[in-house]
């Protein structure tokens, strides 16, 4: 589905049915003036409403507004972050002259919360909030990338520099050991299914992450629900947090145009650090053999820059906001053009987003309607060409006269293509095409209908959808060495489709009353909810380069579909007392076709208060303090995605082709019966939370800390079990526990304001402890270490981490290492921990450091002067640990002189360790990898007006700029703690320009 197929299917009759409903309209004036400071500076984006009503304008750069309003209006709201609201009357005639009050407004801006708002005075839960103006700059592709190092206790880990790459984000630490570990998405109300599976692939065929088929500049805010409080209203989805994303609504007034053109260039920032040309053959001739010396060639190639290029990068976004009649609209098209620093990786991304919000029945009926389409297109590179040009040997040529594979050098053993060596790394990438294509859709109608006779009364009623769909193909062709030993003959052609379709439904009461008697104030919500997920993929045979069929991928049924089903009901009162004190309960049970009817349903409690401090009479005379706020919760979150869909029901599955049993002539396959568990359950986290939130000096200062304690129990877990007892010797249970705990400290601060200066800063700290808790039934077990985990590269089913009880999850599990009088390590001498004069695995192998940083620092700071302005964002990890797999796997001799009679390149550090074999479990290779990175430097100059009605803005911007840390590989920052040849993160370079008419 492309673009225009999007627009016609879902955006065009949305519009129509919208038209053809329209009803006559109301009488309406115009009303303009201009609103500045007390010294008479323009405010700029100053948000203009009328009172009780919906209808807006935005101050422009001179803070000149103009609005149309109903006959019956007799007063606006003008509001604007860091300044107080004001009420002011309308006039008969004239325009309206209004100087705002510096003040802590920002207590007073509406929040996003789970199926609600609230003034931010009123949050009891952690919850953190970051507006389009704060928002990571440059070449962003993908929503999470916007609040990187922005928010106290979320860590955003992008897997690499592959356009389109997905991030880890991680709430407060891990919330499964098994599990889906991902925070839940929710865009304009719709609930997004998992955007991947519990193994880190994408959900959605033909894009690295469905995340950026979501259009970054399309977004307003984006919410954070950090504890179970304000979590626990998703229920069982929400025990890895949730990200609230809010896009831009139409405001009113009269159309506003944006044009925004972004241009970036990328370049790779560090490159693994290996022996060039000259070091090779020194080494080899001093080190090998007379054989290993005959296999060294006279060519100078340095591999690594054979394999990246400069990466360019178009982002192109045109908007219009504005209202139509009673009609506020919101209609946005963009397009992204991206290549990857690996040669031969692409992205390109069309999006159209359309946003109506009409009222109708004098606004007793609001009616929202979101729509946004995606169409990508992707080329992707074969990554294996980045290990293999860190080792491929740098006296060999790229070419070769006389080549059977494409013209490439490659590794022949008696005439023939050695078939284990290294393939050659141009060829692995200039002879693979694989392309795909995502076509997504997300969409909500959300109809809110205050009820006449009972305006407290709203009934809500919210339909939504995402449907995607994801295909490609992989060709490989027949002089490709990569593939050569295929059969039936050389080369590849392969195919796949997955349709994905989910919808929800959901219908709310919420009742609000004002009870003044009483000074009180009483928030209440029910809530049905239905929501369905329908997974297809397609299945195809692969054939060769002849169009013969590749037997082994023949498909005995042409799709596969899962389905699973999740119905809720939800509850939450909240309460307000003299507006100071502030109680939430609320309650979900979620029932899920994941679980045996016995463990289907779940029950997600919360319940939170705070004391508004500052509101107490005694706190009257203290000036200086503009809110001070304590606040306590605790509640239940669970986690049913490290599931299967009918893990519960016995079942079978077919033997392998290899594995057909033959009858006759006849060969036929066998089905073997599933291990089934019908005690499966959700995981489930209980979590408590105190905050204390402060401001000062008319909120010049202001900021939170928080410390939280989590408890993840029912934590599925692989256990072995009796032989004979099931269908296999080992299954997933739920059985396991372990702990977080932490604490956060938010502090923002404008220390500077006068007329032409302005400096603003935000820093955060966030501390995180994990600790696994249980593992097994029986904790007494002697003959159990733990669950060996943490795959690396070399040797056969090597792990290099641990889950033990009392210790941090995934730890280093390793031998200590040994060091001779020069302080260079000693190959295969390590401390005998045990004393028994052996060195045996677990006996003394120990746990050594942690991959997760205790301490995550996060730093931005604006500095404004006159019409330019300077910003940079800086983020540090203290306490994280990497395993150098790229060092333990190539630096060492015996990788040099392979065996199997090729040669392969070292990294440096071979000169540190003179290994001649591999010490794979050696505490060596565990480096720290703390480190402080400043992510983005950008520089921007507002032009203002440049004509009567065109306001131009120019900006520069530095992502990637540099890093401070002791860890020599390519980057320090790697999800999980084991580095084995990441794709490197580029350094890029943009320069955008922005256009308002």
């Amino acid at each position: 589905m492309r673009l225009r197929q999007l627009l016609t299917t879902y955006v065009l009759p949305c519009l129509l049915l919208l038209f053809c409903s329209l009803g006559a309209f109301a009488q309406t004036r115009t009303v303009t003036g201009n609103v500045t400071d007390v010294n008479g500076v323009p405010v700029a984006g100053a948000s203009v409403t009328v009172k009780g009503g919906k209808r807006g304008a935005v101050t422009d750069s001179s803070g000149n507004f103009r609005l149309t309003v109903p006959a019956s209006a007799t007063s606006v709201f003008i509001t604007s972050i860091g300044y107080k609201a004001q009420e002011v009357l309308l006039t008969a005639s004239g325009a309206l002259m209004v100087h705002l009050q510096t003040g802590a407004s920002e207590l007073n801006d509406v929040v996003v919360i789970g199926y609600g708002t609230q003034q931010k005075k009123d949050l009891t839960g952690s919850i953190s909030s970051v507006s389009s103006k704060d928002f990571q700059k440059g070449a962003i592709t993908s929503p999470d990338q916007l609040i990187a190092g922005k928010v106290a206790g979320v860590s955003v880990t992008t897997s690499g520099g592959q356009p389109g790459n997905s991030s880890v984000i991680r709430i407060r630490g891990l919330a499964s050991l098994n599990g889906n570990q991902d925070p839940l998405i929710v865009l304009d109300g719709v609930i997004l299914p998992s955007i991947k599976n519990p193994d880190g692939t994408s959900t959605i065929s033909g894009i690295a992450d469905p995340l950026s088929l979501i259009n970054p500049d399309d977004i307003e805010n984006i919410t954070v629900l950090k504890d179970a409080s304000a979590a626990a209203i998703y229920g069982s989805r929400a025990s890895a947090g949730v990200i609230i994303i809010t896009t831009k609504k139409g405001r009113g007034g009269k159309p506003v145009f944006n044009f925004n053109t972004q241009n970036t260039v990328g370049t790779v920032a560090k490159y693994v650090d290996v022996l060039s040309a000259d070091q090779f053959r020194a080494y080899v001739n001093a080190n090998g053999t007379a054989t290993f010396k005959a296999l060294l060639g006279t060519a100078n190639t340095n591999w690594q820059k054979q394999i990246y290029q400069t990466a360019l990068t178009t982002s192109d976004n045109f908007s219009v906001t504005g209202r139509s009649g009673f009609l506020p609209y919101s209609v946005s098209v963009g397009y992204l053009g991206q290549t990857g620093i690996l040669k031969t990786d692409e992205l390109q991304r069309g999006n159209v987003s359309i946003h109506l919000t009409p009222s109708f029945f004098d606004e007793h009926l609001k009616v929202e309607l979101n729509v946004t389409g995606a169409h990508t297109r992707s080329r992707f590179a074969n990554q294996g060409a980045i290990g293999s040009a860190v080792s491929f040997d740098p006296t060999q040529p790229v070419y070769q006269a006389n080549s059977s594979f494409g013209g490439y050098f490659e590794w022949l053993k008696g005439g023939q293509l050695n078939a284990l060596a290294t393939r050659n790394p141009v060829a692995l990438l200039k002879q693979y095409n694989s392309i795909g294509y995502a076509d997504n859709s997300i969409g909500n109608a959300k109809l809110d209908y205050k009820f006449h006779g009972l305006p407290e009364l709203h009934a809500i009623l919210n339909l939504g959808y995402d449907v995607a769909t994801g295909h490609g193909t992989t060709d490989i062709p027949a002089d490709a060495a990569q593939d050569f030993a295929q059969t039936p003959g050389p080369g590849l052609h392969s195919r796949y489709k997955q349709n994905n379709t989910y919808t929800m439904s959901e219908f709310s009461l919420n009742y609000v009353k004002d009870l003044r008697s009483i000074k009180s104030n009483i928030n209440v919500l029910g809530t049905y909810g239905y929501y369905n997920t329908l997974t297809t993929p397609y299945n195809y045979a692969s054939i060769d380069a002849a169009k013969d069929t590749i037997a082994s991928t023949v498909p005995l049924y042409p799709t596969s579909p899962q389905e699973h089903t999740l119905i809720s009901y939800i509850g939450r009162v909240i309460y307000t007392y003299d507006q100071k004190y502030i109680l939430t309960a609320s309650i979900r049970d979620d029932g899920s076709s994941r679980f045996s009817p016995q463990n289907r349903w779940g029950t997600f409690p919360a319940v939170s208060a705070a004391w508004r401090v500052s509101q107490e009479n005694f706190m009257r005379s203290v000036h200086w303090l503009t809110d001070l706020k304590l606040r306590g919760s605790y509640g239940v979150t669970g986690n049913q995605d490290g599931i299967g869909n009918y893990e519960y029901i016995p079942s079978y599955y077919l033997s392998q082709n290899g594995s057909q049993y033959k009858f006759g002539s006849t060969y036929y396959y066998m089905y073997t019966p599933s291990p089934y568990y019908s005690g499966l359950k959700w995981e489930q986290t209980t979590s408590a939370n105190v905050g204390l939130d402060f401001g000062l000096f008319n909120g010049r200062l202001s900021g939170s800390v928080e410390y939280y304690h989590k408890n993840i129990s029912n934590l599925l877990n692989n256990v072995f079990i009796p032989v004979g007892s099931n269908f296999t010797n080992q299954f997933t249970i739920n059985i396991g526990s372990m702990i977080d705990e932490g604490a956060e400290f938010t502090l923002n601060a404008i220390p500077v304001k006068t007329k032409d200066l302005e400096w603003s800063f935000n820093f955060n700290f966030a501390y995180n402890k994990n600790k696994i808790t249980k593992l097994t039934a029986n904790q007494n077990d002697p003959t159990f270490y733990g669950d060996q985990v943490g795959s690396i590269g070399g040797g056969t089913g090597n792990t290099i981490q641990i889950n033990t009880v009392g210790y941090s999850a995934y730890s280093f599990y390793v031998y200590q290492q040994v060091y001779g009088k020069n302080g260079k390590p000693l190959e295969g001498v390590y401390v005998d921990r045990n004393r028994d004069g052996v060195i045996t695995p677990f006996s003394d192998q120990y746990h050594y450091k942690s991959p997760f940083a205790p301490v995550v620092l996060g730093f931005s700071t604006a500095l404004d002067y006159k019409r330019w302005t300077l910003s940079i964002v800086a983020r540090a990890n203290i306490g994280n640990y990497v395993y150098d797999n790229v060092d333990a796997g190539l630096g060492v001799t015996q990788y040099i002189q392979n065996p199997l009679q090729f040669l392969s390149n070292a990294t440096t550090d071979i000169y540190n360790t003179n290994f001649y074999a591999n010490q794979y479990f050696s505490d060596y290779y565990v480096k720290n990898a703390s480190f402080l990175k400043v992510d983005n430097i950008g520089l921007g100059y507002n032009f203002g007006k440049i004509t009567k009605n065109i306001n131009l803005r120019l900006n520069a911007n530095c992502q990637n700029v540099f890093v401070i840390t002791k860890y020599k590989g390519v980057d320090p920052e790697v999800y999980g703690g084991i580095d084995n040849n990441l794709y490197p993160r580029p350094r890029n370079f943009t320069i955008g320009a922005a256009l308002g008419f």
